[in-house]
């Protein structure tokens, strides 16, 4: 090398070796490998070597590779991602010693000795990490899920029976009230699906003035039209055929609108009505107020409410703009249209009413009121009074079934969410679980509880699917309850008593906060595969370079962590596994009604929660996130109580996850068995990258999500739920990836799929509008699929 590249490559040498040194040290003092200042070590002597013209940095490199190679085996054994963070960054480093020429007269002597030990070193490197790229960079294998019981059984062949089986279109969120996003549909079948062609884009934008919205809309499909709205507080309805735009309502009311989620809109038939609004769309706006439009013109029915509008804040009492609003689809069931509420995250002791309300479909009035305070009074609270305030709520789709009149809603914990001493014996009883209540009456049927005393914001964010399940016993009307804690608990949806068995197991105990209490055990789905991985160690931390692999161990060595649900520690972070965002979110799950296969889109992305006491929080500048502007920040100021927190995403410092990939998964189980059937990392890093930069990378590592996936008759899953911007078809039976498409953005939204009444084609669509808080690219557009005409 010249002299300044060779004088370039020391000083970085140097540098990254003191960088290691000092955080080695400071790894070494929490009780980590010492693997990195023995590094740092190497790194600062070889760069000291260099920057003297003296050959033996050479020699020292090669040692310090040799050295890293075999504890990277030793650490990870040959995992492929693992080899590639360990072993690529400083593969690269190093190289420049590759082009080193030492005297002639040292040629003939020792330099050939030196040569062979660096060569035979970045050979080995290079040979360990083409093996490693090959696996991660090539096709996308199945991989064996960390809690695989066994061998599972083959798919059988399909029986061409199930619910709805002649429905050819998509008429609730789910497609069925029962939500279990399955199309009897079969024109598109794995041996054709590689045929599929962009049929019609549908821009539902522009936005209107105010924050960028995350298009996260499922279209419902009616006849020869599609019903969607979207973060800006519009309906719309579109052309089945061709996506036309045949009408938009504006569901503005004076209000800008702050860019929350939309996911859905109903439908309803009056029962013997004709003309006008005997088809009407329910739809809610973000202010909030509850809409009945006319199906075929968008106009406003003017027998419901007020001219086609009900206001849905009275008896809440003070709610700041953005602190409740409705981002699902109101379930239709018995006349009713029922809902609960979103209520801004982690802000204050006092926060608004998770009340949930039913409102008759024809005349707008309010049915019934179910309060966890005062479950009793099922009407509206007397002038003067409120709503229970800071009670547990429920922000998630909700399920019924139309012949037991019961309605299912999964609820989230009690206001605020890392400090429960405040909390009454209600919330207690209801937060975090899935409850049953009568359609016609809100009296509570039955509850089960999937996190005693939630103080990790494990709320329960998935819609409950309901399927008719075989068992030993005969076919059992079944309920599945996805959570974010990666538990799936299968129970029966006449009574909540669990079908798979359900085991309280002992979880971490002590150091909590004054006042604080917490569950001695926890529910487990033991007879159910567990989205959640295995216990994380230190090795599992994960970077692109030795620097940030090595941050990412100093912050999990000082934060505190003994498995899953590890309670916040007053001065101390923890490290909850899996994060906020799950487990399996909003997106839930979809079941392939034939087989009894149910489809999981899940993540293993842990978060870093801080509980600080009021003071700390009050000289940090904490205070209440403005709710007209987005949907919420990593500060949870917990106002009225004696404590704050702050709440981010384990990353790196260059915002890389620091745990190894993949990220983001999606699973295949035999719900019969209750065995893994396949499983695969889900989604590329060409749209992710160092701070938030998009690499261009198509390679399969499994990336960050949101959204679920759709089961069809024909034998496939759809699902856009990664960040990269891909809408993708999978073989049900095994897994194989069969087809994939480019979106204008990420498809973060859970597709569905219908026939055409005009042409007989069979559709698949979703939307394309990514999600700001995943850094998802944004879009607009609603994009439809089929097969040549």
């Amino acid at each position: 090398m010249n002299t300044w590249l060779g004088r370039a490559h020391a000083a970085v040498l140097t540098a990254i070796g003191l960088v290691l040194l000092a955080g080695g040290t400071m790894l070494a003092g929490e009780g980590g490998s010492l693997y990195y200042l023995a590094a740092g070590a190497a790194m600062s002597l070889s760069g000291l070597l260099a920057w003297r013209h003296d050959p033996r940095s050479a020699r020292v490199y090669g040692v310090f590779l040799l050295a890293t190679l075999a504890w990277s085996i030793y650490e990870v054994g040959f995992e492929a991602w693992g080899l590639i963070a360990r072993l690529g960054a400083l593969s690269v480093i190093g190289a420049p010693f590759l082009l080193q020429r030492g005297p002639k007269r040292a040629l003939r002597t020792a330099a050939p000795r030196r040569l062979r030990l660096r060569h035979v070193a970045f050979a080995l490197a290079a040979a360990i990490l083409c093996g490693a790229g090959t696996r991660a960079l090539g096709p996308a294998q199945a991989i064996d899920p960390l809690w695989a019981r066994g061998k599972a059984p083959a798919v059988a062949a399909r029986s061409g029976v199930s619910a709805g089986a002649d429905r050819k279109d998509w008429p609730h969120y789910g497609n069925d009230a029962g939500g279990s996003r399955f199309s009897p549909l079969a024109q598109i079948t794995p041996a054709n699906v590689r045929k599929l062609e962009v049929a019609w884009e549908a821009d539902v934008g522009p936005p209107s003035p105010g924050p960028r919205a995350s298009l996260q809309v499922t279209p419902i499909n009616i006849g020869d039209a599609l019903f969607v709205c979207n973060g800006h507080n519009m309906v719309l309805s579109l052309d089945a055929e061709t996506g036309k735009e045949r009408w938009r309502y504006d569901l503005n009311t004076g209000v800008a609108p702050s860019g929350k989620p939309c996911r859905g809109v109903s439908y309803f038939r009056v029962t013997n009505a004709t003309g006008m609004c005997a088809e009407r769309i329910i739809a809610t706006n973000q202010t909030p107020e509850l809409f009945a439009l006319d199906a075929s013109t968008g106009r406003p029915c003017p027998g419901f409410g007020e001219n086609g509008r009900v206001p849905l804040l009275e008896g809440m009492g003070d709610v700041p703009t953005g602190y409740h609003y409705v981002s699902s689809a109101p379930q239709i069931v018995r006349g009713n249209a029922v809902f609960g509420g979103a209520i801004m995250d982690g802000q204050y002791w006092g926060e608004p009413s998770g009340v949930i309300r039913a409102y008759d479909l024809v005349t707008g009035r309010l049915a019934w009121a179910f309060d966890a305070g005062r479950p009793d009074r099922r009407g509206a609270p007397p002038p003067g009074e409120t709503y229970t305030r800071s009670t547990p709520n429920s922000w998630a789709p909700i399920s019924a079934d139309e012949e037991l009149g019961l309605v299912y809603l999964p609820t989230g914990n009690a206001t605020p969410d890392f400090y429960g001493a405040q909390r009454r014996p209600f919330d207690d009883d209801l937060a975090s679980s899935v409850i049953a209540l009568d359609a016609e009456t809100g009296a509570l049927r039955w509850r089960f509880q999937t996190v005693h005393h939630d103080i990790w914001d494990y709320d329960v964010p998935s819609q409950p699917t309901l399927v008719n399940l075989p068992t030993p016993g005969g076919v059992r009307r079944a309920l599945i309850q996805p959570t974010k804690r990666g538990e799936i608990f299968v129970l029966d949806r006449l009574t909540g008593a669990p079908l798979k068995t359900v085991s309280e197991l002992p979880v971490p105990q002590g150091g909590i906060a004054p006042g604080e209490r917490l569950s001695p055990t926890q529910p487990f789905s033991t007879a159910m595969p567990s989205f959640r991985g295995a216990m994380l160690r230190e090795s599992n931390m994960w970077g692109l370079t030795p620097v940030d692999q090595m941050m990412c161990r100093i912050m999990f060595k000082r934060a505190r962590y003994e498995g899953t649900l590890t309670p916040p520690t007053p001065g101390r972070s923890i490290i909850l596994d899996p994060g906020y965002g799950g487990g399996i979110n909003w997106g839930s799950i979809s079941v392939d009604i034939d087989q009894n296969v149910m489809i999981v889109n899940w993540m293993r992305m842990p978060t870093r929660i801080e509980l600080m006491p009021r003071a700390e929080a009050t000289a940090r500048g904490f205070r209440r996130f403005d709710g007209s502007t987005g949907q919420g920040s990593p500060q949870a100021p917990m106002e009225n109580t004696p404590y704050a927190a702050t709440v981010k995403p384990f990353v790196s410092p260059l915002g890389i996850p620091c745990v190894n990939p993949p990220w983001g998964l999606i699973t295949a189980v035999d719900l019969k068995t209750g065995q893994a059937i396949w499983s695969r990392p889900l989604g590329t890093g060409r749209d992710s990258g160092p701070f938030g930069i998009r690499s261009r990378l198509s390679v399969t590592m499994g990336v960050p999500g949101s959204g679920g996936s759709v089961t069809t008759r024909g034998g496939l899953v759809f699902t856009g739920f990664a960040v990269d911007s891909m809408f993708r078809a999978f073989d049900t039976a095994t897994g194989e990836q069969l087809w994939q498409a480019d979106l204008p953005g990420s498809g973060m939204a859970t597709p569905m799929s219908y026939a055409s009444p005009r042409s007989g084609r069979q559709f698949v669509v979703v939307a394309a509008g990514g999600r700001p808080g995943m850094s998802a690219r944004l879009s607009t557009k609603i994009v439809a699929y089929a097969l040549p005409r």
